[in-house]
């Protein structure tokens, strides 16, 4: 488990909403995601299994959760560039962090960089899909 880049979520959904303020269009955006995606960790092709995959994605999304209630950790990856971006971003927010603050933190992010409006509706769903994945085992974490 390593230690989140910013002290709390919300701290990580602000200093992503600043890094994307940076960049004048889309097209670097999407670049900028890419780039991110690329520094995701490997992710084991044994564990690109069924059980540990993400339905509601176009592409292909694998999330491993670790970890307890108090620091839960996420491993994620997917064959889609700009989805790999997506992920690192949700793992930036998310994971590292106790289980409470992932079901307390909504995905703000999303809306403040605009990529709510800059993904097709098939991304959109992925994502959505994989907070709610991701979101539900933090809420198991609870016992909830």
């Amino acid at each position: 488990m390593s230690t989140p880049l910013e002290p709390t979520a919300l701290d990580a959904q602000a200093a992503i909403a600043e890094e994307f303020a940076f960049f004048g269009d889309w097209t670097e955006r999407y670049q900028y995601l890419i780039d991110l995606g690329r520094q995701l960790p490997p992710f084991p092709d044994d564990r690109k299994t069924e059980e540990n995959r993400v339905h509601g994605c176009q592409s292909m999304v694998w999330l491993i959760p670790s970890g307890d209630a108090s620091k839960m950790h996420f491993d994620a990856a997917s064959d889609s560039a700009i989805v790999s971006g997506l992920i690192a971003l949700v793992l930036r927010v998310y994971s590292d962090r106790s289980a409470q603050e992932i079901v307390d933190t909504p995905p703000d992010f999303i809306q403040q960089i605009g990529l709510a409006k800059h993904l097709s509706p098939t991304r959109s769903n992925g994502l959505a899909a994989m907070l709610a994945r991701l979101k539900a085992y933090a809420a198991e974490a609870l016992g909830h």
